[in-house]
């Protein structure tokens, strides 16, 4: 795949207090001072990303199955094993669930480093690398000090620290390769932004449509400039779309046992209302994206297209987890919304209107304040906390009744004790072993759920005596015992 070029010529401003970037003549290269500072800055995001993700996870702050779920398809990978999450269920293949084989890139890193830990450094190293193209991007049309700025804006951005706080999801290799494609399509480089688009297939079965989104832009740019590259685009579009009917018809029911695609009910069970359903929580998402992010000059830019087909389907459904600014929906978006301001900031400032040229050159500062002043409410403000540095004594005393169990036994649990076991465990979801009696029951019953959890063991089993075996912090450890 090619590296994306920063060398293209930059649009001058008729703005005399936006200077365009000096050149020399030709043979005499101008050294650029500045050329460092996306790497940078992505180092320092990549820093704080992983300090939060790793520190959430060494206080036992899982908030979902998913990191579980994802160690596991790359811990098979890894064994060069079909991709089975038994936490989906027992041999659940998980391209029966998300065709995102892309996650198997990981899985030489996980062989030498197997731990969740793994996932989420890697995680948290392709969110930052994406401040690269972003930067680069910026500081190519806008000039050095304003292209950082907008780099800070776009790594302190909220759609990314909600995502960096919420385990691991394949959508991390989905931003760096938005980035890259949308600074290519900015440079004229179509191309190249078609190149870096089409591996989104791989990623999610929904960003082919995006993929087409991307392409439809390129057409829309190169069709007065380059013909040939305007038709290739429009293949390319043509493509996105048959990969997103070929993946959720074909390929996913495929593998999945019940022959379908089991998110078509997140559509068909919506309420009355249809996409009206949470409206005020949609507006307010809308808002978020367009207001602190871009100051709402982003909606200038064609580039804005390419988030439509994300807020379309994440809108249209009935889950309502979908619709809201928490988690990790919205990172794909932060890529698409700050490029497109960029563009819109690098056309604007030719604008006859004083009082809009005046905006477009306070607002790259205003974005980059309100992106640090969001921080102090958002998951990077645990940096400035001592106790995310710290392993607490309760989770020190869960892993050690956790590592009770031995390698490669099976393990029925919950949330909390399921990072501490898929790395050398076969682990199933507490209520999903269809049949299977594991060796091991773990449970999280900090909050009293289960009153008696013998009790609850043998209701899920009835042909099995468990007993506990131990306790740490509201977790509990129970075994299975021969019977007789």
């Amino acid at each position: 795949m090619p590296t994306p070029s920063t060398s293209a010529t930059p649009n001058t401003s008729s703005d005399p207090h936006i200077p365009a970037p000096a050149t020399r003549p030709e043979g005499h290269p101008q050294p650029d001072s500045g050329r460092r500072d996306p790497w940078l800055l992505a180092v320092v995001l990549f820093v704080g990303y992983a300090i939060v993700s790793v520190g959430r996870y060494r206080h036992l702050g899982q908030r979902s199955w998913d990191l579980g779920i994802f160690e596991q398809v790359i811990r098979a990978y890894a064994h060069l094993q079909a991709p089975v999450a038994d936490l989906k269920g027992p041999g659940f293949n998980i391209l029966g669930d998300h065709f995102s084989p892309v996650t198997a890139l990981l899985a030489p890193l996980y062989r030498v480093f197997p731990s969740p830990v793994t996932l989420l450094v890697a995680q948290a190293a392709l969110f930052a690398l994406s401040a690269v193209p972003v930067t680069r991007a910026a500081a190519r049309l806008l000039g050095r000090p304003r292209g950082l700025a907008i780099g800070v804006a776009y790594g302190l951005s909220w759609g990314l620290q909600q995502a960096v706080d919420f385990d691991f999801h394949e959508i991390c290799f989905a931003v760096p390769l938005i980035a890259f494609s949308l600074e290519a399509l900015l440079a004229q480089r179509w191309r190249a932004a078609l190149l870096w688009a089409l591996p989104l297939v791989l990623v999610k079965e929904d960003l082919g449509m995006t993929l087409a989104a991307i392409a439809a832009v390129v057409a829309l740019r190169a069709r007065h400039d380059s013909v040939r590259a305007a038709r290739y685009a429009i293949g390319v579009a043509v493509f996105g779309v048959l990969a997103v009917a070929v993946t959720l018809l074909l390929v996913i029911p495929a593998f999945n046992s019940g022959g379908t695609y089991d998110y078509w009910n997140k559509v068909s069970e919506s309420g009355g209302g249809g996409p009206f359903d949470g409206l005020d929580t949609k507006l307010r998402t809308l808002g978020w994206l367009l207001l602190p992010t871009t100051g709402l000059l982003a909606i200038r830019s064609p580039l804005l297209l390419v988030a439509l087909p994300t807020l379309a389907w994440r809108f249209v459904s009935s889950y309502s987890q979908y619709w809201g600014t928490d988690w990790h929906y919205n990172a794909v978006l932060m890529p698409v919304v700050t490029l497109a301001l960029v563009d819109a900031l690098d056309t604007v400032r030719h604008s006859p209107r004083g009082w809009l040229r005046s905006y477009v050159r306070h607002l790259p500062a205003a974005v980059a304040a309100a992106s640090v002043a969001l921080t102090t409410s958002l998951p990077l403000a645990a940096l400035t906390e001592s106790e995310i540095y710290r392993k607490p004594a309760r989770v020190t005393a869960i892993e050690r009744l956790l590592a009770q169990v031995p390698d490669n036994a099976s393990v029925e649990a919950n949330i909390a004790p399921i990072s501490r076991l898929t790395a050398r465990c076969r682990v199933f979801w507490i209520s999903n072993t269809r049949g299977v009696d594991p060796d091991f029951i773990a449970l999280d019953n900090s909050r009293n759920r289960y009153r008696d959890v013998e009790g609850y063991a043998r209701d899920l089993h009835p042909d099995a005596r468990y007993t506990i075996t131990g306790t740490a912090y509201g977790v509990v450890l129970l075994e299975r015992r021969p019977a007789g």
